[in-house]
């Protein structure tokens, strides 16, 4: 019976695989360890995720040759994968910080641009503020008129009519209502100006890096 052909894909696969196995072989040292994830590793070379334990350098036979101490304790290790780790995050939000500051530079790239956008951003909100104060100058006639009808009904308030009182308390609500809506556009207003004085900041660093002229100081 002829064999079959072993596939070649296949085939190709395994001597990718192995290809680090034999290359140890040739060399004449092939290094096996267990870390300390109960995971054990082969390679030609000193094992990275074993420093912290020993390796056996084993020849092409088979034969363990010598066995290597560990390069670093497990504290020393799990430090350095502490400063890994730490250095990986910095570089990171140095990366996010510079794309960033690129979106930022091309959403402004001059002072008018920002300038602009702060106003229109105030004005928005001035809007708002002008229909708040216009509704509570309503609202203060519409008490007016409510208290001259409740002056029939001084000495025993209780006695209005029901509808009378409605509209009192209704005024109440509502006066109070416009008066925190306004305080939340003040602070809306100065956060505005915060945010725009922040980017203010960081733009006009990069403005100048690009040789964009500006005027603040």
């Amino acid at each position: 019976m002829r064999t079959r052909p072993f596939p070649l894909q296949l085939a190709s696969g395994v001597a990718l695989m192995l290809a680090p196995l034999w290359a140890a072989a040739q060399s004449g040292a092939i290094y096996t360890c267990v870390d300390a994830q109960g995971r054990r590793h082969t390679s030609d070379r000193p094992i990275t995720a074993c420093l912290d334990r020993e390796q056996e350098q084993r020849s092409n036979t088979g034969t363990v040759k010598r066995v290597i101490p560990p390069s670093y304790t497990a504290e020393e290790r799990a430090r350095l994968e502490a400063d890994k780790r730490a250095e990986e995050e910095r570089t990171s939000r140095v990366a996010e910080e510079r794309r960033r500051e690129r979106a930022l530079l091309v959403r402004y790239p001059t002072p008018a641009v920002h300038d602009k956008e702060r106003a229109d951003a105030l004005a928005q909100v001035d809007e708002v503020i002008a229909a708040v104060k216009k509704r509570s100058e309503d609202l203060v006639k519409r008490r007016a008129e409510i208290d001259t009808e409740m002056e029939f009904y001084q000495r025993d308030p209780s006695k209005a009519p029901a509808w009378l009182r409605r509209n009192l308390e209704d005024n109440i609500a509502q006066t109070k209502s416009q008066e925190r809506f306004l305080q939340e556009q003040i602070a809306e207003k100065q956060r505005i100006n915060a945010r725009f004085d922040e980017e203010r900041g960081r733009l006009r660093r990069l403005w100048m890096a690009n040789g964009v002229a500006t005027d603040d100081r």
